[in-house]
């Protein structure tokens, strides 16, 4: 018997987490028996665990800075016309060519507008399909705050048009979805929450190496670097000045600025690259210091790790300021502003969360990926 094929597209531009999330629920679909095809529009991602889908790469695109002004990732030039029919074109032939059931697309319409260019061409070619495919939007639950009638509206017309459904990565029961959308009840019948996605959980046994350390990180590592170099100098400010503290640093900081930051940490710090046993590292860890992205918190969460959270909110960034906000009013982490980061208030965070100790995991539904991916079967088994 045929499995049932979904095609998942997701796009990052300055972070890692979209990429993270949206690969942790293709591995479930693999696991629930689904056949699936990954399509990914932004720079290569080390150590991308997709499990058995299929990878599309479509030409990479990533955001110049926190602007998030577009630019060609293997060139750094501005993107042109004949780039977005080169991407078009290719998004639509694997369309074509892998026949799905179900195409879960990453964030638009709630965001990802500036790729319209090559989504609408996508779901206009499934609408024109005999046996069109089932179409879901899938969204973190906490959005940059937008406050522009014209722009929501928009979106509540784009989901009635095209979209059966919107999986919300989230719990209602913790941050319901019109905290951040407020026309979420125009589209009520088509929402559903899935729970959180958590990436992944740590190994058996955390061991002893690493027990007591305080880990600091900063996400794909292209934002964050400031928090990086803030913990060096927090260190000696500490009470935790005797133990290791370990910077890890995404794959996104250049290695002249990796090894700058490198050669400015002493004795007791340790700087490296983002590992893939970070969620084991945070079960043994003293506390927590990183930003406030999706991945990383949900990691925090099913660990019980005391957290210091320190929510990136360059420009109109408001996602993290949100999410953070949540939790320190749960007594689940304590929250350091980016805009009066400084050593001392670093040291006395790190302090305040140590002494605040491990907790119990909270009830909040972390079992995103599993239920997105029944979801799905669910649904392509209804539209086959």
């Amino acid at each position: 018997m045929k499995k049932p094929r979904v095609m998942i597209y997701v796009q990052h531009l300055l972070g890692v987490g979209h990429q993270r999330r949206a690969a942790a629920i293709a591995r479930a679909m693999i696991d629930a028996g689904l056949d699936v095809v990954y399509v990914s529009g932004g720079a290569a991602v080390p150590d991308l665990d997709v499990g058995g889908a299929a990878f599309v790469q479509l030409p990479p695109c990533k955001a110049a800075d926190s602007s998030f002004r577009l630019v060609d990732a293997e060139t750094g030039d501005a993107i042109d016309e004949a780039w977005k029919e080169r991407r078009r074109a290719r998004l639509v032939d694997t369309f074509a060519g892998f026949e799905p059931t179900v195409i879960v697309i990453e964030m638009f319409p709630f965001g990802r507008r500036a790729f319209r260019f090559e989504l609408e061409p996508l779901l206009e070619a499934a609408a024109n399909r005999s046996r069109h495919p089932r179409v879901v939007s899938s969204v973190r639950d906490i959005l940059v705050e937008n406050r522009d009638r014209r722009k929501l509206e928009d979106t509540v017309a784009t989901i009635r048009r095209w979209f059966d459904l919107v999986l919300v990565h989230g719990d209602a029961d913790f941050i319901p979805f019109d905290a951040t959308f407020p026309l979420a009840r125009e589209i009520a019948s088509r929402l559903c929450y899935t729970g959180y996605v958590c990436a992944a959980t740590p190994a058996d046994g955390v061991g002893d190496a690493h027990r007591g350390e305080i880990l600091v990180s900063a996400g794909g590592g292209r934002v964050g670097e400031r928090l990086l170099a803030t913990a060096i100098e927090a260190r000696p400010l500490s009470r935790r000045r005797g133990a290791t503290w370990r910077l890890l640093v995404g794959h996104g900081m250049t290695e002249d600025r990796f090894n700058a930051l490198a050669a400015r940490a002493g004795d007791g710090v340790v700087v490296e690259r983002a590992r893939t046993d970070f969620p084991t590292l945070l079960a043994g860890c003293g506390a927590s210091v990183s930003l406030a992205g999706y991945n990383t918190v949900t990691e925090l969460l099913a660990t019980g790790a005391p957290a210091v959270l320190v929510p990136f909110a360059d420009r109109d960034e408001t996602e993290q300021a949100t999410r953070a906000a949540h939790l320190a009013e749960r007594g689940l982490a304590t929250v350091v502003d980016e805009a009066t980061l400084e050593p001392g208030a670093l040291a006395r965070a790190v302090d305040a969360a140590e002494a605040r100790g491990r907790r119990g995991v909270p009830d909040i539904r972390l079992d995103g990926a599993r239920e997105t991916a029944r979801i799905v079967s669910r649904l392509a088994a209804a539209g086959a």
